[in-house]
């Protein structure tokens, strides 16, 4: 059964970052120069939470607060949902809609191995799907 580690052999493993001392703006620019959705937050060497799109609007716009002068750690979401290197996509999967969230870190005791999106998940699946019809299309017209 494929699993998480699968994703980031194809996708590799670097997760743009921001220290939880980071402020939400440091975080926003981030995002926006690298046209992505979340950024893991790190304190140290480990990983101790996620700041999203949603934290942005939920937790700094919506709530007034200036981007420029709150810090990540204050409105960042921790503890975050993780999967690890051998959850099966379909328990990324289930983790990801139970939750309603788009994006996974792969952790395992604290270290960053990559993120997963659902975005990825689609993407490999769907690629496999192509693979087995394009099999199958040889295995039915090829042997005639």
């Amino acid at each position: 059964m494929p699993n998480a580690q699968e994703i980031l052999d194809k996708k590799g493993t670097d997760v743009a970052t921001v220290d939880r001392k980071a402020t939400v703006l440091d975080a926003a620019r981030l995002m926006n120069e690298r046209r992505i959705g979340a950024v893991v937050v790190t304190g140290g060497e480990n990983a101790v939470g996620i700041f999203t799109e949603r934290d942005i609007l939920d937790r700094v716009v919506a709530a007034g607060k200036g981007a420029g002068q709150t810090a990540v750690d204050d409105v960042m979401t921790s503890p975050m949902a993780c999967c690890r290197r051998d959850s099966t996509l379909e328990e990324c999967k289930t983790v990801m809609t139970d939750k309603r969230i788009r994006h996974l870190p792969v952790v395992e005791e604290g270290k960053l191995y990559g993120l997963i999106s659902s975005g990825d998940i689609i993407a490999y699946e769907s690629a496999n799907q192509q693979a087995t019809i394009e099999y199958l299309h040889e295995y039915l017209y090829r042997r005639r």
